[in-house]
């Protein structure tokens, strides 16, 4: 066999293998058969019923009692209700029911986190949502955050679209890593309150500020002179970096100059202390956030 018949031999392969890569992990739409949340208004949206399903079923700590959840038909097709709302409308397909950025950006994240928990209700018990697998697995989590595909105003997206694409490319902001919940132990914890307006601001500056003074996701050890991080902190590293840069302060030590705006009581003097230290990022913890 010639040269020229050996590439296009090995191209051939390669173009087969890919497609059959792409086939058989091909998008899963998740549907939702329901009808939109009764009382739904009839300008901006409301996240009311999903607020109250919250309320009942996440604890003080931010922990969810998914098996409680799962046993409730009531709240369970209360939940498929809200989900037909976020499937109905969008930033994108109905832009005056969302007249300010907080209100595009509350839909993308609460509407995000609403569909995780369906993932996990629907497949319920569920002791990661890496359990949910694509039948080639080429990255942890893919058949959860990148396979299964949810409806957005119509547009079938999947989770890791929703957060690059949707709110992360088109808002900015660092601070959404802290409210966007992955239903796993080493995500930020859920909340249950969803606050929108002036409001949403605060609720994520507080959440910046919860997750950062947790010593499961920040601290230091002045004996080894190590800082140790989430991992959350090297995926989103230039997410980080450059909030710093846009608010004018200083990065020379990188993601300690980003938790020390954050910190506070001990951990914020410890970390200004913290010159020359090394960053090592903890091990992510995929296991799920269940009450039990």
């Amino acid at each position: 066999m010639t040269k020229p018949s050996i590439a296009i031999a090995i191209s051939l392969v390669l173009a087969l293998v890919l497609a059959t890569f792409f086939w058989v992990n091909r998008p899963r739409r998740v549907i939702i058969d329901a009808p939109v949340v009764a009382g739904f208004p009839e300008q901006g949206f409301s996240h009311d019923a999903f607020d109250e399903l919250l309320g009942e079923y996440v604890t003080p700590a931010g922990r969810v009692d998914y098996d409680r959840w799962h046993t409730s038909v009531n709240s369970v097709s209360q939940l498929d209700g809200y989900l037909a709302a976020v499937g109905k409308y969008s930033p994108d397909k109905t832009p005056d029911r969302f007249p300010e950025r907080s209100d595009a950006l509350a839909y993308w994240m609460y509407g995000y986190n609403a569909y995780v928990i369906k993932a996990v209700l629907d497949r319920w018990p569920l002791s990661s949502v890496t359990d949910v697998k694509a039948p080639i697995e080429a990255v942890k989590g893919m058949g959860f955050f990148y396979q299964l595909r949810f409806s957005f105003g119509g547009e079938y997206l999947s989770l890791l679209s929703v957060e690059n694409d949707k709110i992360r490319a088109r808002y900015k902001d660092a601070r959404i890593h802290f409210v966007l919940n992955c239903a796993s132990e080493s995500c930020p914890v859920a909340r249950p309150e969803l606050p929108t307006g002036d409001e949403l601001e605060e609720m994520m500056t507080k959440a910046a500020g919860d997750f950062v003074n947790d010593p499961n996701n920040v601290s230091v050890d002045h004996e080894r002179r190590i800082v140790f991080l989430s991992s959350i902190f090297k995926w989103y590293k230039k997410d980080f970096i450059n909030d710093l840069g846009a608010k004018g302060l200083p990065a020379g030590r990188g993601l300690i100059d980003y938790v020390t705006t954050l910190a506070s009581g001990e951990l914020q003097g410890d970390l200004e202390r913290a010159d020359g230290y090394k960053v090592e990022f903890r091990d992510y913890d995929w296991s799920l956030n269940e009450a039990a």
